[in-house]
């Protein structure tokens, strides 16, 4: 017999973006524009940095900056405490930029999705594609 309650499940999403790894960079890590494409935050690209994002449904993820590799790779937890267990969710958001021969490879990951956590696992992948859309539409705007 298997044991899966320690296996969890990941949500990625990869977009082919017209635009340099630096201008995906800035996007990915300066709050006005965070703000835009993601949520109010008070993000800051240092390790260690602690720091809350505030969903418009009224909801605020705890989160802390695991990783920072300059124009390359972004980590961060994304922990949104719940009373209920289902909902309850402890999750690492990994952002990779890969240059390309026409812009950027964006690798948008989240995992630490539990099997319990269907509801949470898809609407991170319903959201992470809207995420992802509406920091395109933040990238064709910004020089």
């Amino acid at each position: 017999m298997n044991d899966t309650s320690t296996q969890t499940r990941t949500v990625i999403v990869e977009r082919e973006i017209a635009h340099p790894a630096e201008k995906v960079w800035r996007a990915l890590t300066q709050q006005h524009l965070i703000e835009e494409w993601l949520m109010k935050n008070d993000f800051q690209p240092v390790v260690g940095h602690r720091f809350k994002l505030r969903g418009e449904w009224g909801g605020v993820l705890d989160c802390e900056v695991l990783a920072v590799e300059l124009h390359r790779k972004l980590s961060y937890t994304w922990d949104h405490a719940h009373e209920d267990a289902a909902y309850d969710l402890r999750s690492v958001v990994t952002l990779t930029l890969t240059p390309t021969s026409t812009g950027t490879h964006l690798r948008m990951e989240q995992s630490g999705f539990r099997p319990d956590q269907t509801l949470a696992y898809n609407g991170a992948r319903h959201g992470w594609e809207g995420f992802a859309s509406a920091l395109e539409t933040v990238l064709a705007r910004i020089d």
